[in-house]
Formats: structure tokens, sequence, C-alpha cells
């Protein structure tokens, strides 16, 4: 139910075909290798015995030993400190970045070709976003796009009817930010779509963020007006409405692009891991990740009330990432296909928590989290700072060979 169930047969295949980009002054080879990059290439399916296209991008981006990456805005990566994020990857052992192509407000970063529907909601952040890969491609760093799927104020403005309405207006939290409704399978298909231009663009993994209703949504959901879409004759409660309505457009989102040989990630709230399934947002950590190639909680420290026994957990960051990859160690081990864990890890100070000044997020409190992923068997990470600033002088493999 809501999913949309695609067979490929011999009469009803996917091609996909772009237009090969001419750069003014180019010589012959080199045009020759960007009409390369924007080929489909037949694959044979061997247990079915049908042609399959996938497309094919063009670029070579090699799987790192792990993946240890740094969060890019739009803004970063089509402006000047892309250089200095460049530095800190080659001089380092991190080795991946997660670029925003859809950011939290519901703007892409770059300019789609003339005539897309995005057009409208597209800022010209990264203003040339082949230069941008063909450079990721020579540094060897393995590009991730970011795609905010849910939270979307600009897509909710100019369509209140796939929103969340009160007295007749969209509704926004108390950050002054609006959501789509993830029952509306026109959302997901918006965001697919997104997912697949980022692909086409030489992307290696979708990844998507706030997948998820908003925060605290259990507490609002009679109050607030919208739509259950394809979900409104279904025989169960509130809560596990919710959790249909996500785990669906992930396994959606998977389904659309598994003609564009991307791995799919979804990030996740930490909390989600220790519950059965969440009251509000619709996260059920077990679901969603048997729908996934990556999962990547967002284990911040900083975001945890008391657990796990840990009164305060921003002060015991290898604490408290020790705990919860107990936890999720437990459940992925329960399933049958888990997929990747690759955690968001906190490089960044909270000075909310804190009446005076706030803990400190410098070298021994970042190299504490990896060490704690790194005991508990979890190789990869994600590192999270909004501004893009990142601690230097950490060893991105603390604790992996002690």
């Amino acid at each position: 139910m809501g999913i949309k169930q695609i067979t490929i047969t011999l009469c009803s295949l996917l091609l996909v075909l772009s237009v090969p980009v001419t750069i003014s002054g180019e010589d012959e080879s080199t045009a020759s290798l960007h009409k390369e990059r924007h080929t489909a290439i037949e694959q044979i399916d061997t247990e079915q015995q049908i042609s399959r296209f996938t497309f094919d991008s063009g670029y070579t981006f090699e799987y790192p030993d792990a993946v240890r990456g740094i969060y890019v805005t739009g803004n970063s990566a089509g402006g000047s400190r892309f250089e200095d994020l460049l530095n800190l990857v080659d001089n380092s052992d991190l080795n991946s970045m997660v670029i925003d192509v859809k950011e939290d407000h519901g703007n892409l970063t770059f300019l789609p070709e003339e005539g897309s529907p995005y057009e409208d909601i597209a800022m010209n952040y990264i203003s040339d976003p082949e230069e941008m890969m063909q450079v990721l491609e020579k540094k060897e760093i393995y590009p991730i796009a970011r795609i905010v799927v849910f939270k979307d104020s600009v897509l909710a403005e100019q369509r209140p009817d796939l929103s969340f309405t009160k007295n007749g207006g969209v509704w926004m939290n108390n950050k002054q930010e609006a959501f789509v409704n993830p029952f509306e399978t026109e959302v997901w298909e918006y965001n697919v779509e997104i997912g697949k231009m980022a692909a086409e663009m030489g992307f290696q993994e979708i990844q998507f963020d706030y997948v998820r209703f908003p925060e605290g949504f259990e507490h609002r959901d009679e109050e607030l007006d919208y739509s259950l879409g394809d979900y409104q004759n279904a025989d169960m409660d509130n809560v596990k409405l919710r959790v249909e309505a996500v785990t669906d457009f992930v396994a959606y989102a998977r389904e659309e692009l598994s003609d564009y040989d991307v791995d799919v990630s979804v990030d996740i709230f930490g909390y989600a891991a220790t519950l059965e399934e969440t009251p509000g947002i619709g996260q059920n950590f077990s679901r969603i990740s048997e729908n996934v190639d990556v999962i990547s909680s967002m284990i911040y420290p900083s975001h945890w009330t008391p657990h796990f026994g840990i009164e305060f957990p921003d002060r015991e960051p290898y604490q408290l990432v020790t705990e919860y990859a107990k936890v999720e160690n437990d459940v992925l081990g329960a399933l049958d296909n888990p997929p990747l864990s690759r955690p968001w890890l906190q490089d960044f100070e909270a000075p909310w928590l804190y009446n005076g000044p706030p803990q400190e997020y410098g070298v021994k409190e970042v190299e504490a989290q990896i060490r704690a992923l790194y005991e508990n068997g979890i190789h990869e990470f994600l590192l999270w700072n909004a501004g893009n600033v990142y601690t230097e002088g950490v060893d991105y493999k603390a604790g992996l060979e002690e």
C-alpha cells in the first residue's frame, strides 16, 4: 500500500539518457570523455534473463576502505570554503563528503536544466556541479548527496494541500519550519526525482534526511488538518499509520533508484533504535534499516536527555556512543540483511544546554566518539558541523589499531 511496484520487462525498460555537455575550447578527447559521462550501459540479469538498463554517470569513484566523511552545505561546496574542506580531507584520513543537494528550507543548491519543474526552487550555490564532481573524482573523495525530504518550507508554502495546516494556514513548528505530508505520495515522487538528478550528477549515494513527521506530532495530529492520502482507509492507529508511511517512502525511494547504481541511505534519530517505534515521527529503526543500504543514526551526545544511565550525555561523548553502539548492534544483528551502519557524530558545541561555558568539542571529544564506534565494530562515520568548521588535528582512526 502506497508503494509503486515496478516490473521491468523486455517491453518496458528504463533507459536514462542525458545530453552531453560541451565545454568551450575542449579538445576532441575531452569532449568524448564528457559524452561518456552521460551514457547508459546495458546490463544482463542472468537470473531473470531480461535486459536491464542502468544509468552510468561516467565518473569513477571507488568506495573507500570505510567512509569517514564530513557534511558540506551548498554554500560551502560552491564557495571559497570548499578549498579549505578539500584540504582538510586531503591531509587527513577523511575520504568522503555529504553535500547538500536539497537543503533544509527545500531549495535545490544548484540550477537544474532549463525547463525543469524544479527551476523555481533552485539556488545557484553550486554554480558548476560538473566541475565540483570532477574535483572530487580527481581527489578520490567519495560523494554523497543529502536530500532533506519532509521538512520543506518552500513546498509547503507553494502547496499547502501537501502540508499540515491549522486555521487555514500552513502550520510551522517553534523554529518557524514547515513540513510536508509523508502520507502524500506526490511528495515522495517530488523528492525521489531530485535523488535521480543527484545520481545523474555523479553522486554515488543518495542520503535522505528528515524522513519523518515533525517532532512531537503525536501531541498535535488531532489539531492539524492534513490528508491521509492512500492510507485513508487503513485499519491502523495513528502511530502505526505514520510508521507505515515513512517506511513505505524509504522502500519506494530505494526501488525507484535501483536503476542508478547508487546506494540509498537514511538519517534517523538515535533514540529510534531504543524503541520499537517512535510514537510521533513515524520512524521504526528496524523497518527503515531493512529498506536501505546504509543507516546513519544521528547520535550527537548533545541531542540526548539523560539516557543509558548517563545524566548529562553532552559531557560524556565516549560513554554515550559506547552505550548507543551496543543497542544498535543488537537491533541490526536481529535483521536478516542489515544495512551498513554509519552514524553521525558531533563536531560542534551545544551552548543551549549550559548556563555558563559549554562542554568543549575538540580533538579529545571527537576522537572519543570515533574510538567508541571502533571498539564496537562500527568502522564508518560522518561528522556534523552546521557551519562546516571542523576540528583540526583529529586522528580519524583513533583506536582503530589499538
